[in-house]
C-alpha cells in the first residue's frame, strides 16, 4: 500500500509503461490489490532482468485493456533451466570436525 502515498513515486518506474499499468490498476482494481499486483510486476522485471520486454508487454495489455496475468508472465521469463549450471555440493564429515576441535583442545590445554 505505500504505493499510493509515496513521495517519490514517479521517480521508481523504470518506464512510462510501469506508471501507466498502475494508473490503470488503481481504476481497476482495490488500491490493495493494484499495489500488491504492480510491486509483484517490479520484482518481475528486476529479478528476471526483463524490465524492456515487460514494458512491452504492459503496453500491450493497457492497449488491448487488460489486467496482466502474473502466472504466465512469471513462466514466460522464467529461466531456462538447461542453461542453469549444475552445483555439486560435497560436505565434510563432521569426524573431521571432531578431530580438529579435539586437536584445538588438545594444544589449548
Amino acid at each position: 500500500m505505500a504505493l499510493l502515498n509515496l513521495v517519490y513515486r514517479d521517480q521508481l518506474w523504470p518506464r512510462e509503461a510501469y506508471r501507466h499499468m498502475f494508473d490503470y490498476l488503481c481504476d481497476r482494481l482495490s488500491e490493495r490489490n493494484a499495489c500488491k499486483l504492480m510491486v509483484e510486476l517490479l520484482s518481475l522485471a528486476h529479478d528476471r532482468a526483463c524490465e524492456g520486454q515487460l514494458a512491452t508487454i504492459l503496453t500491450e495489455d493497457l492497449a488491448a485493456r487488460r489486467l496482466p496475468d502474473l502466472k504466465d508472465l512469471r513462466a514466460r521469463f522464467a529461466p531456462d533451466l538447461a542453461s542453469l549450471p549444475q552445483v555439486c555440493v560435497q560436505l565434510t564429515p563432521l569426524s573431521l570436525y571432531e578431530a580438529l576441535n579435539d586437536s584445538c583442545m588438545g594444544e589449548a590445554a
